[in-house]
This record gives structure tokens, C-alpha cells and sequence, in this order.
């Protein structure tokens, strides 16, 4: 079983490195007129130039796991805005998926908990497929749409999980065909569990992204590994190794919450249990210390008997 770690966005082991750089449309507005473009540009060449830097990181330290930020083009879907964010950058997006290809990263994208489908007002609907094919736009900018995924949440229950959930599927047909196809569903940590959210995903064809945090903080019926080679299952069509999300608990009190390391001891049951299923999976790490909390883990878990660390993202056992 091999297992690839990677990180989320921002690095904390580069200096001044945010490739979520913003510009609100309150500022924006702010500025003259003939300022306005010129500011846009400044912010999204800086976003775009970090995360170059942050590329060349991760070739260094062998990590082949990024998540890039939603945030590298400032205001592209605000309705008032909607900027040309290729043409005076075309190049730089080239130069983004290039390295991307050659340094083997595998790519992903994770909108905001505002894109989602399951609203029913449709104005909510409409701007989640507007976000939805701006994170496509810019994987097919950078030329790397065919083995990256973009991954939301179901959403919210709205008072009545059946009728929200039959919403969702009727709503997943307003994203075009080509968005919807590289994307994939995560179980959350209070509403859509497990087991929910992998019926949603068989039900649409969907990728699963399986997020163990979550899982504790709402569990299911049935014991995790009850549901992992149906998981893995999901991923059959993609033809790509299952991505599995990892972070542990701030405490006790703050469950939920992200804490700034990942804890092994919180990760290691799980990990023995995908051994018994000898199944190659790829972690995301969501904590709050990004690459930091990434190769701390990595360390610590390759000190577990039989784990054997062959580069300086990636553990085989």
C-alpha cells in the first residue's frame, strides 16, 4: 500500500507565499475607474507567481498532493466584474500547469460551503454553477482538467434531508457536463455522513471524498470500513487513486475544529485499517500549519512499524 501526502493552498515554510491574495469588491469600487483593472491584475499576478513558488516547494520536498487556492483571481464571478482572467495571463497559466505536469502533482480545487446544490432558490443554484466552471476554467487554462477534481459539499438539509437530497440530484444537471465530470463530494462533519454522502455519489456517478475527521464528528450507522471499498469504488471511473482528507481535532471541546499539527495517534487506526485493504490512497492534510503539519505527519507516521517512508511525500507499507 502506498500512501501520497499532500497540502492545502498556502505554505507556511515560505515567506510571505498566500496565493489567496484578495480584493473586495467594496475596495474595488473604491478605486478609479482606470485603477480598477490594474489593481485586479497586480493581486492575481502576485496570487499566480506564489503559487509557482509553492509548486518548486513541493518539487523539492517530492510532494505530489496540492490543493490550489479558489482564491488566485480576485472578483471572477462577482456579477458586476466578471473579468478576462486568461488573456492577460495566459502565460503564466501555461507555466503553472507545466510544472504541475512535470513535477507529477496530482492538482485539485475545493470551493467555498456557498457552492452548493441543494438551495431551494435557484439564484443560489445559478452562482454555484457560475464558482463551479470558474474552478474549471482555470484547471483548463493551466491544461491539467483531465486529472484534477474539484470537490464540494452536499449542503444543508433545509429541514428535510429526502426532499434536499432529490433537489441536489435535479440540480446537478444545471452543471455543464464537462464541470460535473471532474468532480467529486465529501462527507461532512454535521449534516451528509458517510453513508449519505457515498449513496449521493453512487447515485450520480460521483466520486467520493472521504474525510475521516468528519467521519468521527458524524458518524454513521455502520463502522467505517463497512464503506471503504464501496468508497473506493466510486473512484473506478476516474481511473485515479482515492483522496482521503486528514486532520485531527483542535480538543476535546472544539471537535470539529482544525487543529494546527495532525495528531498520528488520531490518524494510525485508520491507516491500519486501509492496510488490510492494501489500496493505494492519497491524504490531503487540512491543518491550520498547511506543508508544516504535512511533514510533521509524514515523520511520524513513518515511524510506525512496517512503514517505510521512499520520498519526501509518499510512505509505502
Amino acid at each position: 500500500m502506498r500512501v501520497r501526502l499532500g497540502f492545502v493552498a498556502n505554505s507556511m515554510s515560505l515567506w510571505d507565499a498566500s496565493p489567496a491574495k484578495t480584493m473586495t469588491f467594496k475596495r474595488y469600487t473604491e478605486l478609479p475607474k482606470a485603477k480598477r483593472m490594474d489593481k485586479l491584475y497586480e493581486v492575481t499576478r502576485l496570487n499566480l507567481m506564489h503559487t509557482k513558488r509553492i509548486l518548486y516547494l513541493c518539487a523539492a520536498h517530492e510532494i505530489q498532493l496540492y490543493r490550489l487556492s479558489s482564491s488566485l483571481v480576485p472578483l471572477a464571478t462577482h456579477p458586476e466584474v466578471e473579468w478576462d482572467f486568461y488573456s492577460p495571463f495566459k502565460d503564466e497559466w501555461k507555466e503553472l500547469g507545466d510544472l504541475i505536469k512535470k513535477f507529477g502533482i496530482r492538482a485539485s480545487f475545493h470551493p467555498n460551503q456557498f457552492t452548493l446544490f441543494t438551495s431551494p432558490k435557484q439564484q443560489v443554484t445559478d452562482n454555484a454553477v457560475k464558482d463551479m466552471v470558474y474552478h474549471y476554467q482555470m484547471l483548463e487554462h493551466m491544461g491539467i482538467e483531465k486529472n484534477a477534481v474539484i470537490n464540494i459539499h452536499i449542503g444543508g438539509a433545509y429541514g428535510d434531508k429526502k426532499k434536499t437530497l432529490e433537489r441536489f440530484h435535479e440540480n446537478l444537471a444545471f452543471i455543464p457536463s464537462e464541470v460535473k465530470a471532474i468532480m467529486t463530494l465529501e462527507n461532512d462533519d454535521k449534516t451528509y455522513n458517510v453513508e449519505e454522502t457515498l449513496s449521493a455519489c453512487e447515485k450520480a456517478d460521483i466520486p467520493m471524498v472521504l474525510d475521516i475527521h468528519h467521519h468521527e464528528a458524524n458518524l454513521s450507522e455502520l463502522p467505517l470500513e463497512e464503506y471503504l471499498e464501496s468508497v473506493f469504488q466510486t473512484w473506478e471511473r476516474r481511473d485515479l487513486v482515492p483522496k482521503i482528507h486528514i486532520s485531527s481535532p483542535k480538543s476535546e471541546k472544539a471537535f470539529r475544529s482544525h487543529a494546527d499539527l495532525v495528531d498520528a495517534g488520531f490518524v494510525e487506526p485508520f491507516l491500519k485499517t486501509l492496510k488490510k485493504l492494501d489500496h493505494d490512497v492519497d491524504f490531503m492534510i487540512e491543518a491550520k500549519h498547511k506543508d508544516l503539519a504535512m511533514l510533521k505527519l509524514i515523520e511520524d507516521l513513518s515511524s510506525i512499524r512496517g512503514v517505510k517512508r521512499i520520498s519526501g511525500g509518499t510512505l509505502e507499507w
